[in-house]
């Protein structure tokens, strides 16, 4: 396989504990680059804590988490995001006082090269046409699907090479839901790395290229989306559907 289809992500036995309790339990996790890939499984599986882990909020306890070959394990968030992965945490997390530019412009760590976040303004104006519109607006004055659109649109600021995405749909109406997953598409058409946790299961399984399984805090299957989607034992043994 050529360097440029290589893994981006590679996680190895990660185990994660919460206050005695665990979480992770020997996770194992490669995601290509140019995957779009979904994290399934019921609540309570480890899909959360595996993308915490790897996006620096939460320190494993042991195992290893490589980033473009570099091990990352245990490093923290900001120096994780300044490496090239952005992550678009549950609950979106916005400066519900600030205005929508300013919060798109916190996402980008270029402050002195003003054309490039121009480019990466307009980039995402394009994604989400909306946010031009509210561009002055604060934050907290956003749906609930408008403010997931900003949380997606500050992690694009960023350029980054693999974007994670944890429950975007979650507090999102439903006609705004479609509109979320399709721009998930459009960035892995055009050609980003995006790994995705989705609580509509039939909608992730749907639109990514491949699928990963946990179960009590381990993977335990993995392959094309739609062969997941379709295979009656992994629905009703892992998915619940």
């Amino acid at each position: 396989m050529s360097e440029q289809h290589g893994p981006i992500l590679e996680v190895e036995n990660l185990h994660v504990h919460y206050a005695g309790a665990v979480a992770l339990a020997g996770a194992s996790l490669r995601v290509l680059r140019g995957e779009l890939v979904a994290l399934v499984g019921a609540n309570g599986a480890g899909k959360s804590s595996l993308i915490k882990s790897v996006a620096g909020l939460h320190a494993p306890t042991s195992g290893r988490v490589r980033f473009e070959g570099r091990d990352i394990t245990g490093m923290p968030a900001h120096k994780v995001a300044r490496l090239g992965m952005s992550l678009v945490p549950e609950g979106r997390r916005l400066f519900g006082r600030l205005t929508v530019r300013q919060n798109l412009l916190l996402g980008d760590h270029r402050a002195k090269d003003r054309p490039a976040r121009e480019r990466r303004l307009e980039y995402v104006h394009d994604l989400f046409p909306v946010l031009a519109e509210r561009a002055g607006q604060r934050a907290n004055t956003l749906s609930g699907g408008e403010q997931q659109m900003v949380a997606i649109a500050r992690a694009l600021m960023r350029d980054p090479a693999l974007l994670v995405l944890d429950e975007p749909s979650l507090g999102v109406a439903p006609f705004l839901v479609e509109r979320v997953l399709e721009v998930i598409e459009r960035l892995h058409a055009d050609g980003m790395t995006v790994v995705l946790v989705e609580q509509n299961l039939r909608a992730a399984l749907t639109i990514a290229t491949r699928g990963v399984v946990l179960q009590a805090g381990r993977v335990v299957n993995s392959g094309p989306a739609r062969e997941l989607l379709e295979s009656k034992e992994v629905r009703r043994a892992y998915l619940g559907l």
